[in-house]
């Protein structure tokens, strides 16, 4: 039996994808969403539940009685995809003059403090879930040795900060779950909305369909090893710098 896969942020266009994959592969699929599950995805196991990923005592406390349940049985695989680039509020700066720190707080809540929230609830099941692997969708542009461009500051300061958060809590699980493995991962350019204003320019084949990208992040998944925890991983596995 396949162990279950857990995908957090799944309303998103690559957390779809990667619920209907590991439908497709026969395993049992938790997902938790603001959004109620799409028509598309009805499935006998495909549990979804709807989830303000607000951190009030009530909302910790219904989250923490879900995690007790789904992590009462095995699971393989953590997917964390909450994330944003741009919103009806703001685009990406590409000046400082540009920058609203209001906008710079509210990426950071998103891209940062929800995947932190969750990561803290789902610490004690991480700790003690053999070979579990949890992958956290960042981006290449969150690499301040990479960055030769500039611009884009509340996503690159939130992903860059996203990264970091996954770096400490991959050295708090290694301490007490040698064969767990917790990454970021740069998923590549995905035709989403996360993508769509920034698609006109870019080179032929570097677009990737949703359903392409969850492929290729369940490869990072099968072959991720636990001496790889704390890193930021390509869409291909390859280790990005930091």
């Amino acid at each position: 039996m396949n162990a279950a896969t857990v995908v957090i942020g799944a309303g998103s266009g690559i957390g779809q994808a990667l619920v209907q994959h590991y439908l497709q592969q026969g395993s049992t699929v938790y997902a938790f969403s603001r959004k109620a599950a799409p028509p598309a995805l009805d499935a006998d196991k495909l549990h979804w539940y709807r989830d303000s990923a607000a951190d009030s005592a009530a909302d910790t406390e219904r989250r923490a009685a879900l995690l007790a349940q789904i992590f009462s049985q095995a699971v393989s695989y953590v997917f964390i995809c909450n994330g944003v680039l741009h919103d009806d509020s703001a685009m990406p700066e590409k000046t400082i003059r540009q920058l609203d720190t209001q906008v710079l707080l509210t990426r950071l809540h998103t891209n940062v403090a929800v995947p932190a929230m969750y990561l803290q609830q789902l610490f004690p099941y991480l700790c003690k879930s053999p070979a579990v692997r949890v992958l956290v969708l960042s981006a290449k542009v969150g690499s301040i040795s990479d960055n030769r461009l500039g611009g884009w500051y509340s996503y690159r300061i939130s992903k860059a900060a996203l990264n970091m958060l996954v770096k400490n809590v991959s050295i708090e699980v290694g301490r007490l779950n040698k064969t767990a493995a917790v990454v970021s991962v740069h998923p590549g350019t995905t035709d989403t909305d996360l993508s769509q204003p920034f698609q006109q320019n870019l080179p032929h084949g570097q677009l990737q369909s949703p359903a392409a990208t969850a492929q290729r992040l369940a490869q990072v998944a099968a072959a991720l090893q636990p001496q790889q925890s704390g890193a930021l991983l390509n869409w291909d596995g390859a280790v990005l710098p930091f």
